[in-house]
């Protein structure tokens, strides 16, 4: 069943982030993820927002978004992230094509 990891992130340290965000992809591209979306400027179309974007990203299971969250590579990079973000991570199942009650 795809896994999907939602971030919401509020800058802390602008140059700390642009530093993670420049090793990302070479990490991410490593574990068959897919960037389906990243915003720094998303339409609220309901409720309050305090954040200042947004990442949406899949893995072809469970298994494989658990490889890249706590593989040493994301984690070297991830201080970076969390030295210049507050950060909200979500990870968020899919549908696996059965009816939910």
């Amino acid at each position: 069943m795809t896994a999907y990891v939602i971030a919401q992130l509020k800058f802390t340290d602008r140059a700390a982030y642009n530093r993670y965000m420049a090793a990302f992809p070479a990490v991410f591209a490593q574990f068959n993820g897919k960037l389906l979306a990243a915003d720094e400027a998303p339409r609220v179309l309901e409720g309050q927002w305090d954040r200042d974007k947004v990442v949406l990203m899949s893995f072809p299971d469970e298994a494989s978004m658990l490889a890249w969250a706590t593989s040493p590579a994301y984690q070297e990079i991830s201080r970076d992230r969390k030295a210049g973000a507050d950060c909200v991570v979500l990870q968020v199942a899919g549908f696996s094509g059965e009816k939910r009650a």
